[in-house]
């Protein structure tokens, strides 16, 4: 018992290493992007790092000065409003992000044409924030605004973050040009999308639902010929309101076709709904 009890133990302390060192890496990553991409090309693509590019163009501020005065103030309110969730780990990127870019300051700028700085900066920090929230972390900044906002005025979360950054885009089209404000919105948008491929990985499966005469043969095929399994779910049809069993079935893209091929050879008539499956966790995929 006291064996099971260490082991626990010592499996606790190693994930509790490991997300912190995800926050550090990832923190560093953001930090990277904003200083080689997107600060020497003006790119000022949401969030705080948005607002300390405005601030380091109109006032001459220091980046990082300018992300430490907004970022602990907003720790400390969501801490205040939100509860005390956002904890030791979220204080660490907090903290972190800024003090990386401030050491990194003095860098070389990888380009300095503004779209190749917004797309490779938004590819950055979306890989840096992707491997954060792996770490069970933020970097705070305007996502915890976003959720006081989201919590006194009832705006849907998503409208917050959009308002927020939307706002900071808009100033930076206006302080700079239109041309600025659209390569803002790229970055904003390989952001996100770089932030779902780290979150959900590049595996993408794809889940049929089939709708057929023939059921059983289908599922015996799907069981012997794909090796897959296949769940059968209870329905009736809309028009007959006869009992149509539903079968259900994910499987890898490589093994799509061939699932594809097997329904037709069985039941050419039989109708089938195919969608992407982000993240598909359990036995024969990724473990959770």
């Amino acid at each position: 018992m006291k064996r099971r009890r260490r082991q626990h133990q010592y499996n606790t302390k190693l994930e509790m290493l490991i997300e912190y060192i995800y926050i550090l890496l990832g923190s560093a990553i953001v930090a990277l992007a904003f200083n080689l991409f997107l600060l020497p090309n003006r790119v000022a693509s949401g969030g705080v790092s948005g607002i300390s590019t405005i601030t380091d163009a109109l006032l001459g501020w220091e980046p990082a000065y300018v992300q430490w005065a907004f970022n602990i103030p907003l720790f400390i309110a969501g801490v205040v409003l939100l509860g005390k969730q956002y904890g030791v780990k979220t204080l660490v990127g907090t903290l972190f992000l800024p003090f990386v870019v401030f050491l990194s300051r003095d860098m070389e700028p990888v380009t300095l044409d503004p779209l190749l700085g917004a797309l490779f900066g938004g590819i950055g920090v979306g890989l840096g924030l992707g491997i954060v929230f792996r770490g069970k972390a933020s970097t705070g900044g305007t996502d915890l605004a976003a959720q006081i906002i989201n919590k006194y005025t009832g705006l849907s979360l998503g409208t917050c973050v959009a308002l927020i950054d939307g706002l900071i885009v808009l100033t930076a089209a206006f302080v700079f040009d239109i041309e600025q404000g659209l390569y803002a919105l790229i970055g904003l948008f390989v952001t996100s999308k770089t932030i779902d491929l780290v979150q959900v990985g590049f595996g993408y499966s794809k889940m049929a639902i089939i709708i057929t005469n023939k059921q059983e043969e289908v599922r015996h095929g799907i069981i012997t010929k794909v090796d897959r399994g296949v769940t059968r779910l209870s329905a009736f049809g809309g028009y007959t309101d006869d009992e149509r069993p539903i079968l259900m079935c994910v499987v890898n893209q490589t093994e799509f076709t061939k699932l594809k091929q097997l329904v037709k050879s069985i039941d050419p008539s039989a109708f089938v709904v195919v969608m992407d499956a982000a993240e598909v966790l359990g036995e024969g995929f990724k473990r959770a």
